[in-house]
């Protein structure tokens, strides 16, 4: 799980120690000093910036140390007490030119004239267009760090992409139409250039990957799965596979990839489900079918949870009950197993879908709170469909009949109850891939990283 770095400036006119006329200070250090402290507790690494500014020359100093940091993601400048926005603005707005985050944060009260300070700096922005985001709340309250943390979180995300690489192996699989890529337009949204390799060198390095290094996985499938799969050729190439993958994704330096998988490679070597899966697993953002959205979607999701991501087929939707059965073809990260057992082995087995075959992974996800969330475009803008959910487990007599349902009982089945307008969300969804994220602080940190980089959002 990511953890952002934003500095942390206070500004205010009367500083230094200036009482009011009731011979209290402006700026009450206790407020600062537990904004501080509840941050760096939520996980926030801080960069303190020891001067109050007021000035013009104060405020360019300022900004342009923390522009210079590359480890700074974003910056929080606190209401201390009451300023001047002219001495502000031109040296923020130099300082947002860069990309990164700007928050302005105000602690309620009437002592030390903060609301005033905090005000007059959010509508000076808004008058000249410097996006930020504007929070008003108590330095003690929850809520109030939940929000500023989502906003780091997201600040940090947009940093992480800036200059990546994602790579693609083959072309467009399945005759997607949504999911495909122009990669001009996502160096200019994201800073993200678009690498392509043909499958025939996955293949090449799989079938390089020296038997004992099939052997030192054994250990980690047992962990994972509770056994290792038979030995066949079919079972073989789904590891070298895999192999390949990582090794191949890390020589290249890509932040994170989407794959083919068929036609092609999975007609003429091995279904990509195993693999896949243990990419998730390892912590990789990914998909199948040369989906970009979802690629993006998952590589977002993973960063920002503490569990690993599912993404699936939206196979069944119950408008009565709000229940989505998520299935996805035989991938799934092992780890996100329910209580009614282990991940397990099975065949990809659909002919249709690669015909070479190959492992997959069957389970039922476990029960937790999260979001179902989709990244895709609507006449070439970019849209993300947010989803409050929860995942449960069937109960045991039930399980069987439930897995029966699809007549593909061996794929990994996800069981979610979304929170929303189902009806909204048929018509706002862009594909059928749906991206499972557990953790309920998602929902706010990918609308967060929406607004910093210009995806319309919709919020269900």
């Amino acid at each position: 799980m990511i953890q952002p770095t934003i500095g942390f400036i206070v500004y205010g006119v009367h500083k230094d120690g200036l009482l009011d006329p009731m011979g209290k200070p402006f700026i009450d250090e206790s407020i600062l000093a537990a904004a501080k402290r509840q941050l760096i507790a939520a996980g926030v690494q801080l960069v303190e910036y020891p001067v109050v500014v007021a000035t013009k020359e104060e405020a360019k100093v300022a900004l342009r140390q923390m522009k210079r940091d590359e480890k700074v993601d974003a910056v929080i400048l606190f209401s201390g007490t009451w300023v001047w926005a002219a001495n502000m603005v031109a040296a923020i707005r130099e300082y947002a030119a860069t990309g990164k985050g700007v928050l302005v944060w105000t602690h309620p009260g009437s002592q030390g004239w903060r609301p005033v300070g905090g005000l007059v700096l959010h509508g000076g922005l808004l008058e000249i267009g410097v996006p930020h985001k504007f929070v008003y709340g108590e330095v003690e309250a929850s809520e109030t760090i939940a929000s500023i943390v989502s906003f780091a979180q997201a600040a940090h995300l947009k940093s992480m992409l800036n200059l990546s690489t994602m790579g693609t192996f083959g072309g467009r699989g399945m005759g997607q139409t949504c999911g495909a890529a122009d990669p001009s337009q996502w160096m200019r949204m994201f800073g993200v250039d678009i690498d392509s390799r043909d499958t025939t060198e996955v293949i090449r390095t799989a079938e390089q990957i020296p038997p004992e290094e099939i052997k030192q996985l054994g250990p980690r499938l047992k962990q994972l799965f509770g056994s290792v799969p038979p030995e066949n050729v079919v079972n073989e190439r789904s590891i070298r596979l895999y192999l390949a993958l990582k090794q191949i994704v890390e020589r290249e330096r890509f932040d994170f990839y989407t794959i083919q998988s068929f036609p092609g490679l999975a007609d003429d070597y091995s279904a990509t489900c195993f693999a896949q899966s243990m990419m998730l697993e390892d912590g990789y953002g990914t998909s199948t079918l040369g989906d970009f959205n979802t690629a993006l979607t998952v590589f977002l999701l993973t960063k920002l949870s503490e569990e690993r991501v599912y993404y699936g087929d939206l196979q069944h939707i119950d408008k009565k009950t709000n229940e989505i059965k998520i299935i996805g073809d035989g991938a799934c990260p092992p780890s996100l197993a329910s209580k009614l057992g282990p991940a397990g082995f099975a065949e990809h087995g659909i002919p249709t879908e690669g015909g070479a075959g190959g492992l997959s992974v069957k389970l039922v996800c476990k029960a937790g709170e999260g979001v179902l969330a989709r990244l895709g475009r609507v006449n070439g803008e970019f849209t993300m469909v947010l989803v409050r959910a929860s995942i449960f487990e069937p109960s045991k007599d039930q399980l069987q009949q439930r897995l029966q349902e699809c007549n593909i009982p061996f794929w990994p089945h996800g069981f979610v109850t979304a929170h929303c307008d189902i009806e909204a969300l048929l018509q706002n969804w862009t594909n059928e891939y749906a991206c499972l994220g557990y953790g309920k602080h998602l929902y706010a940190a990918m609308a967060d990283f929406c607004d910093l980089t210009g995806i319309r959002t919709v919020l269900l």
